[in-house]
């Protein structure tokens, strides 16, 4: 009996803070995978649209330039901690996509349905080459529905900002845990209630609950069904 391939394309949606970029980054280097957090394609919008003075409340103007520029995601070229290549008409910008200003204004630019249709067809570009893990808050349902394995992984709000905040406490940075908890909170509302590709899971969609589950205990469930 001939064993069966993993799947090529695997979804992981979610939540913010619900372990998505955790579980999708072992999981892709165990089974050799390209690493796509789609999140990286509106930072690199943000931070383009930034550079060249465009504010990012001006809609049309970030649609525009979400329309014209080619963003690519390749496996990482460096040895630098990055997970992959975030690449600007070939120009590596992968850690600009990291930088507070664009921690600021990234939530907004997403939101808008022109930049989330021009980016979900990049997206979909870079995820249909196959060997890809991909991770985001619409891709099984908007993004790739096609794709062979559909993960929705969530825990309480709660449960997410303690996370966070132990992650932020433990490399010696200083946090509140209820602004913390306030900043998921509000991230969920934007994200569940725009008109647009709101968070979701899709109805094919293999759900995981994290919350009395660690991480390597969801890798391990995924993994299993990967087989």
């Amino acid at each position: 009996m001939t064993p069966s391939k993993p799947p090529s394309i695997i979804a992981i949606d979610g939540p913010a803070a619900s372990g998505k970029s955790t579980l999708g980054l072992k999981l892709a280097n165990k089974l050799g995978y390209l690493f796509f957090d789609t999140g990286v394609m509106y930072r690199a919008i943000t931070w383009l649209a930034l550079k060249l003075d465009i504010d990012p409340r001006a809609e049309a103007r970030i649609t525009a330039l979400a329309e014209q520029v080619q963003i690519d995601i390749a496996p990482a070229s460096k040895e630098d901690g990055r997970v992959c290549d975030v690449l600007i008409a070939g120009e590596d910008i992968t850690w600009e996509t990291r930088l507070p200003e664009v921690d600021a204004n990234v939530s907004i630019v997403s939101a808008y349905r022109g930049v989330r249709e021009a980016l979900s067809r990049q997206q979909r570009r870079v995820g249909q080459r196959g060997k890809v893990v991909m991770v985001g808050r619409d891709i099984g349902t908007v993004v790739l529905p096609e794709a062979d394995l559909k993960i929705y992984l969530d825990a309480s709000a709660q449960e997410r900002a303690q996370r966070r905040y132990d992650e932020i406490i433990a490399r010696g940075g200083q946090a509140d845990y209820n602004d913390i908890l306030a900043m998921v909170l509000e991230r969920d509302r934007i994200d569940s209630t725009r008109d647009v590709a709101p968070l979701k899971a899709a109805d094919d969609a293999v759900l995981i609950d994290s919350n009395q589950i660690n991480a390597e205990q969801v890798f391990e469930q995924v993994l299993a069904l990967c087989k």
